[in-house]
């Protein structure tokens, strides 16, 4: 995610039509609002929300991305090929050690104590490590999903080296 260096992670800010990426790009450790999640819709309103809050715009819009500062605009409308055009935009993409943001509402995750409970769907954190949203509590864990999504994210990998 970041270089190593001073410079902070990005943020970003996806539009209405890139929801999927922006669960791929919260496994990657990204703080990536989606406009949805909010409500949010209307050009405008999604430049309001960007004028205060320090993120780069992803848009599938190219007159929305004409009127961002920064924006990145992405042709793709499969998430696999959205991934390639922002790894060709620079953007690391490579799955977190650990779960950091909730891949539901971009919130900060924590992890679950062993003897914490979890819901029925979520597996005991005494058998694998469990995380949990502070906001919204919905459990995460490395599970299938996590590697169906490294799996993705290392064939894009071998085909941009």
């Amino acid at each position: 995610m970041s270089d190593g260096g001073t410079e902070p992670p990005r943020r970003f800010l996806l539009d209405t039509m890139l929801g999927k990426l922006a669960t791929y790009l919260r496994m990657c450790g990204y703080d990536a609002a989606y406009t949805l999640d909010d409500g949010i819709e209307d050009d405008d309103e999604i430049l309001d929300r960007l004028q205060t809050s320090d993120r780069t715009l992803l848009t599938r819009s190219r007159a929305l991305a004409d009127r961002a500062p920064d924006a990145i605009l992405l042709q793709s409308r499969e998430v696999e090929n959205q991934l390639r055009e922002l790894a060709a935009a620079g953007i690391k993409l490579s799955l977190a050690d650990e779960p950091a943001r909730c891949g539901v509402c971009n919130a900060r995750v924590e992890r679950v104590g062993v003897d914490e409970p979890t819901p029925d769907y979520a597996p005991d954190p005494s058998d694998i490590d469990v995380w949990r949203c502070v906001d919204c509590g919905q459990h995460f864990w490395q599970g299938s999903h996590w590697d169906d999504v490294a799996e993705t994210l290392a064939d894009l990998a071998d085909q941009t080296s």
